[in-house]
């Protein structure tokens, strides 16, 4: 049975061996639900934190993530959040808007990154040194340490959300496309998704401003 990766600090040891010290870990969460950002976070952790048991927001339970998400801030020198909304997400497509977040994440640091490393397979328009690595959120802590920023966001936005809208099941799903949440866009049709979506976009600017 093939071992599960643990994650570590080897790529960005590597760059720091080739003289980068602001190292960036950068993820994204919300491709896959029907409602809801795609929200992305930036994070430039102290060398060589110890944050055992990190890994994939996906892969560690709800409180897990809520336990995470202080020690990450505290262990950072610098971390950012950015969200794209559903109506820039239609008009420009889901890949994009992922590229989007994740710039204005960096964007948003308060130190200038050196070298970036980005979940996935795709880099950003950004003037540093990048490196795209797949499955990173599993195996570079400061990617990970961004994974589980960005997931307890969203998490609390859609909560929030679903306090104003009750009957889509936003609390429970995130926007995913669950039976349940499809169930309700057949009961409940789009009545109201205008003003979610304004909701949300509220949501967002607020919850950013005020982390």
């Amino acid at each position: 049975m093939a071992k599960s990766p643990v994650c570590g600090w080897t790529l960005e040891n590597a760059a720091r061996r080739r003289g980068a010290m602001r190292i960036a870990g950068v993820d994204e969460v919300g491709r896959g639900p029907l409602f809801g950002p795609v929200v992305a976070a930036a994070v430039i952790l102290v060398p060589g934190c110890h944050l055992p048991g990190l890994n994939d927001s996906k892969k560690l339970t709800e409180r897990k993530r809520n336990e995470f998400d202080p020690e990450i801030r505290a262990n950072a020198i610098a971390w950012a959040i950015a969200a794209v909304d559903a109506e820039t997400i239609d008009r420009i497509n889901i890949r994009q808007a992922s590229l989007l977040a994740m710039r204005r994440a960096v964007e948003q640091l308060a130190l200038s990154p050196d070298h970036l490393l980005i979940d996935g397979r795709d880099t950003i328009d950004w003037s540093c040194t990048q490196q795209a690595v797949i499955h990173g959120d599993a195996t570079r802590i400061p990617i990970a340490a961004a994974s589980v920023l960005a997931k307890v966001y969203r998490d609390r936005l859609l909560v929030e959300l679903d306090a104003t809208f009750p009957g889509y099941g936003l609390a429970r799903h995130k926007g995913y496309p669950c039976p349940e949440h499809l169930a309700a866009l057949l009961t409940l049709g789009r009545k109201g998704v205008g003003e979610l979506i304004t909701a949300q976009r509220t949501a967002i600017q607020e919850g950013i401003a005020t982390l």
